[in-house]
């Protein structure tokens, strides 16, 4: 099955309150992007956006200038149900990630839980390649994963775990740290997930 069947039969046979990953308030997210200070102008990319509330709260924050890249074309019209006639705001990308070619730079790269999907060396190499191409200079990049504590498998797949440091040497080739912490995320049915969430900043470009 292609990655974009699995996960288009992913969101066709559960809703929202019966992914792990959802959240009605994506509070570590909109903390985290707080603390950058942008501009509402500031161009922003939600990576594997799925359901995500994100969008809605960043529309709320007057941001004006949002992209949500989605492999599920399943998710991303739930979405825009959704969101209506605000859906028209915002610039939807439906594609692998891994297969991402930016037609923008973008000032903040946001990812919670799209990479420890990604399991083999190959597609960790694409996704680092694509964030840098895509963050402006000075761009900012969120990316949240499963923590070392965290689960071994998600949605059925085996995924990979990291420590803060383990992020911290994958993405210090390009990027440079400003901040790490760790959390555990409730599901929507009680269980606990532990994640490790980095900001980093581009510093040098292509």
């Amino acid at each position: 099955m292609e990655k974009s069947e699995f996960w288009d039969d992913i969101y066709k046979k559960k809703d929202e309150l019966h992914q792990s990953w959802f959240q009605e308030n994506p509070e570590k997210s909109l903390k985290m992007i707080d603390e950058l200070n942008l501009s509402k102008n500031s161009s922003i990319i939600d990576i594997g956006s799925g359901e995500s509330r994100l969008v809605d709260h960043l529309l709320e924050q007057q941001y004006t200038n949002l992209t949500l890249l989605e492999i599920s074309t399943t998710a991303v019209e739930k979405t825009k149900n959704r969101l209506g006639e605000k859906a028209e705001k915002i610039k939807f990308i439906t594609t692998d990630v891994t297969m991402f070619r930016p037609d923008q730079k973008y000032d903040l790269w946001h990812d919670r839980a799209v990479f420890h999907f990604l399991t083999n060396q190959t597609d960790i190499e694409k996704y680092l390649e694509c964030v840098q191409s895509a963050l402006k200079i000075g761009g900012n990049l969120i990316i949240s994963t499963f923590s070392k504590t965290g689960p071994d498998k998600c949605s059925g797949l085996f995924i990979s775990k990291y420590s803060q440091e383990d992020l911290k040497n994958i993405f210090g080739l390009y990027f440079t740290s400003s901040n790490c912490s760790e959390m555990t995320h409730t599901t929507p049915w009680g269980s606990t997930q532990d994640f490790v969430y980095c900001v980093f900043k581009n510093y040098k470009g292509p």
